[in-house]
């Protein structure tokens, strides 16, 4: 691949720097022939919105297609090409062979960016397009050897996209980049809504993540004014029935065309959302067999709305957590109360959920977010090594007659050695921790070297959303304990 490219960013465009690189290297790439990328994310990250601003500042050509047959799609994408070429008629196109090599020619003179956007519907329309494109862009095929169009396929099916390049499909091996746009990270998504505050940083991010449209398009930049307008702030967004917000994570499985009964993908997600996060656990909940939920769970991942977590102590042990933070709230708190809200009793229903909200939402999701700060911002001196692996981990407790659940386990490397313990940690989001929590999570370090596990490299720590005991404190200053509160979590000191 040619050098990076020295397209400007847009100044509108927040963050997103790394993506825009790899795009307009990609993009400016002086190699001699076509070549084609994968770009794909749930909706409303903003995949569109950097696509397009790709095309403008290299010249290329942007088509966003929609539900319509193959012949509508083909007089479209035939109009829209007679515009960009400065033709006075629109291109005519019968079959998808003569429109793909049209975007083919488009390359003959410089690298063109070619952005097809939401290719799912194109390919519903056309289920033989793949292969189509697979043909396009045979090896030997003077039409792709003489071209240097960069065509990019754009979709926010997540499963209909992870599979365009997998296994028997006709476009593996065709693609020269492969780009998932992920939501913004909790401290990008607290300063895209102007939050300084990172006790209410998180508690927004608990409700609506990282998604960026969510700001915008979604609650038209209101924002909570601070810590005390939180409440109000979910009453008149995520609660409220004129808010687009309210019924958007029932949107979100609508987008995956994978998913055949969505009564049984929602009762799913509900009974994760209840605390059940075993296989068995969710199928004793809905009242089915383990074989009934193995397909639902192994699609939820694929659309990337449900992740696996395998014990970091018993491989053979995994857990299921909801991915995207609106559908563990829209699980957890709107859907049991919707007769309610649909009839505008958003204040009285936050009331009574809220204490549910703290312990079934803002909980596990404070837990997620600490295992973020371990594996992307924690300096390698904090833990001793560099964070490869985070994840969660049960040590059973036999003299105890119990187990402890450690919830940030880190394994990483010490010099030459990978996959080292590094860290037990412990967080707690809404307790003040002491010398209790440290001495747990002491003895599940005793009770691992008992079972043969080195630990010698471990470091304690605790996270807390609450704050520290005096004496906690004192320990850490000993070097006995790595404290990580809300403002170590968003980048203070």
């Amino acid at each position: 691949m040619s050098p990076r490219s020295h397209l400007a960013k847009p100044p509108d465009m927040f963050a997103r720097d790394w993506e825009w690189s790899e795009l307009t290297a990609f993009a400016a790439d002086e190699g001699p022939e076509a070549t084609m990328a994968v770009v794909s994310g749930r909706r409303r990250q903003g995949k569109s919105f950097l696509l397009d601003s790709l095309a403008r500042a290299a010249g290329g050509f942007y088509f966003c297609a929609y539900e319509a047959t193959e012949a509508e799609s083909l007089r479209r994408i035939g109009e829209e090409l007679g515009q960009y070429s400065g033709s006075l008629a629109p291109m005519r196109f019968d079959r998808w062979e003569q429109a793909v090599d049209a975007l083919l020619a488009l390359g003959k003179e410089r690298p063109v960016p070619v952005v097809i956007d939401e290719f799912p519907y194109l390919a519903r329309a056309t289920a033989s397009l793949p292969s189509i494109l697979q043909v396009a862009y045979g090896p030997r095929r003077p039409e792709r050897l003489e071209s240097r169009t960069r065509m990019l396929l754009c979709g926010s099916s997540l499963s209909f996209m992870g599979r365009l390049l997998s296994g028997t499909s006709p476009l593996r091996g065709r693609a020269g980049m492969e780009l998932v746009l992920q939501p913004l990270d909790f401290r990008q998504a607290a300063a895209f809504w102007g939050i300084d505050d990172p006790r209410l940083a998180l508690l927004v991010h608990s409700v609506v993540g990282g998604t960026p449209a969510y700001r915008r398009e979604f609650v038209r930049d209101d924002t909570p004014a601070g810590p005390a307008d939180f409440d109000a702030w979910v009453c008149r967004t995520a609660l409220s029935p004129s808010s687009p917000l309210y019924r958007e994570a029932r949107y979100l499985l609508a987008d995956e065309s994978d998913l055949r009964d969505r009564a049984l993908y929602h009762s799913v997600l509900a009974a994760l959302a209840s605390g059940n996060a075993t296989a068995g656990r969710i199928a004793a909940c809905l009242e089915r067999p383990v074989s009934d939920i193995t397909h639902p769970l192994t699609v939820l991942q694929d659309c990337g709305l449900v992740r696996k977590e395998a014990d970091a102590f018993r491989r053979n042990r995994s857990v299921y957590r909801v991915g995207e933070p609106l559908i563990a709230f829209d699980h957890a708190i709107s859907r049991p109360r919707l007769p309610l809200l649909d009839r505008g009793m958003a204040e009285q229903v936050w009331r009574s959920s809220r204490p549910r909200f703290l312990s079934a939402v803002v909980g596990p999701h404070f837990e997620q977010i600490c295992r973020e700060w371990v594996a992307h911002f924690a300096a390698p001196e904090t833990f001793g090594g560099m964070p490869i692996d985070v994840t969660y981990g049960t040590v059973p407790d036999q003299a105890g007659r119990t187990s402890h659940e450690i919830d940030v386990v880190v394994r990483g490397a010490v010099g030459q050695d990978s996959g080292v313990l590094l860290s037990l940690g412990e967080a707690k989001w809404d307790q003040v921790m002491g010398v209790g929590h440290l001495e747990r999570l002491r003895r599940a370090a005793t009770l691992l070297d008992g079972r043969g596990v080195d630990v010698s490299a471990v470091r304690l720590a605790c996270y807390s959303g609450a704050g520290f005991t005096e004496e906690l404190r004192d320990a850490g200053a000993r070097g006995e304990v790595v404290l990580v509160d809300l403002r170590r979590l968003y980048g203070g000191e």
